[in-house]
């Protein structure tokens, strides 16, 4: 388990997992965060690229901040948003763990075969 979720529970960690997952599964909330990733941005800056409402967009906002990707903030008039970098380096060691973990069984299974096919 990533050491980011250490003290949590198996359970919470999934819950938290798939949430954010989900939400990256849209086009629309990968692109707001890819816009967040040069600087915070209003929802109505973060809409002006989209043919979509200011509404629509807030939705999109909110669901990325209910899962933790991102952070909105009062700033008198305005509610900026930004990414949550830790949350972001809490899915990437996830999957960095996904990846070295396949990386492994296909490197057993790759010296099984050559094992298998040596005469």
């Amino acid at each position: 388990m990533h050491k980011g979720f250490v003290a949590h529970s198996l359970e919470a960690v999934t819950l938290a997992l798939d949430a954010a997952f989900a939400a990256l599964g849209d086009p629309t909330r990968r692109a707001i965060i890819s816009r967040l990733a040069r600087g915070e941005a209003t929802v109505g800056e973060l809409a002006e690229p989209f043919d979509l409402t200011h509404q629509a967009v807030s939705r999109h906002v909110g669901i990325l901040r209910r899962c933790g990707l991102i952070q909105q903030r009062v700033d008198g008039q305005r509610r900026p948003c930004r990414l949550d970098a830790e949350r972001l380096r809490e899915l990437a060691g996830w999957i960095g763990e996904q990846q070295r973990e396949w990386e492994s069984r296909l490197d057993s299974l790759e010296d099984h075969l050559a094992k298998v096919r040596e005469p």
